[in-house]
């Protein structure tokens, strides 16, 4: 097998052989930079690598170079320009998709939701892919702040999401490896809930629900208040961009092990890999 990269023929890494899930048919094998690179063009390379050769990708790479320069043409020609990308927008497809799943999960949940967290449920699609879990949601704003929004948890992280009426979206996410700690104070009028991070604590006032904002701690509590051993599909959540190259390569070797038992398919540990690695850029 080869030591360099087939794209860039930079030399290769442990982390860029790892599993040999980098390998193409030819037997070429990609960086986890090119990696990334030809993933973001035709995704189905993210799964199924080894069915392309080399010579299958440097054509799509010529492909996309082509179009990038008719794109650029088009524009000179004074045609009305394509709107700018946001980079939280998907392809509708994919949206109406990741909507269905996750209204699905809030039937499921038993959601009790405002009124007024619309907006911010709309929002979730952009958010949460096909592969993660709501396991609970509650109305729920920063305290002392007037802005309504909504809490989620995950099994890998909780996201605060406030969406005014004519504004963006406010969106914090705390992965679950910050949160050392989740607290409720109740109140008959407006219970708060406490995420405890490394360095400070995070409120949220409850004011729309006291009851449902207690079952949503009751929820999340034992994730956070008594340690213990990640499930084998939340090993892969590192998403801290300070994680270094070691760690990474720890999560990448855990996440084999998983598949090789058969706990993760190849289609889970394709994706979760791809989130890993991104890390590196």
């Amino acid at each position: 097998m080869t030591n360099n990269c087939a794209l860039c023929t930079t030399e290769l890494t442990s982390m860029d052989t790892l599993l040999g899930a980098n390998m193409l048919s030819d037997g070429n094998v990609l960086c986890n930079k090119c990696l990334n690179k030809v993933t973001d063009i035709n995704e189905e390379l993210l799964y199924n690598l080894n069915k392309f050769s080399i010579h299958d990708i440097s054509k799509m790479l010529s492909k996309e170079k082509t179009e990038e320069v008719q794109a650029v043409m088009t524009a000179d020609q004074n045609l009305p320009a394509m709107a700018d990308y946001d980079s939280h927008q998907i392809p509708k497809e994919v949206y109406k998709r990741r909507h269905q799943k996750i209204t699905k999960e809030l039937e499921s949940l038993h959601a009790n939701l405002s009124i007024f967290t619309k907006g911010e449920i709309k929002e979730l699609p952009y958010l949460i892919s096909e592969y993660e879990q709501i396991i609970a949601i509650t109305d729920a704003q920063f305290v002392n702040t007037l802005a309504a929004g909504i809490l989620v948890a995950t099994p890998l992280r909780l996201i605060s999401l406030s969406k005014a009426m004519f504004g963006d979206a406010k969106i914090n996410n705390y992965p679950n490896e910050t949160i050392k700690a989740v607290s409720f104070v109740t109140d008959p009028r407006s219970p708060i809930i406490k995420l405890h991070l490394d360095e400070r604590v995070v409120a949220f006032e409850c004011f729309m629900d006291k009851d449902d904002a207690e079952n949503f701690y009751d929820k999340i509590k034992g994730i956070y208040n008594h340690p213990k051993e990640q499930s084998p599909k939340q090993i892969d959540n590192v998403v801290n961009k300070g994680i270094s190259s070691e760690e990474i390569l720890n999560q990448l070797e855990k996440l084999g092990k998983l598949r090789e038992n058969g706990i993760l398919t190849d289609t889970e540990f394709a994706e979760q890999k791809k989130k890993l690695l991104e890390q590196l850029k």
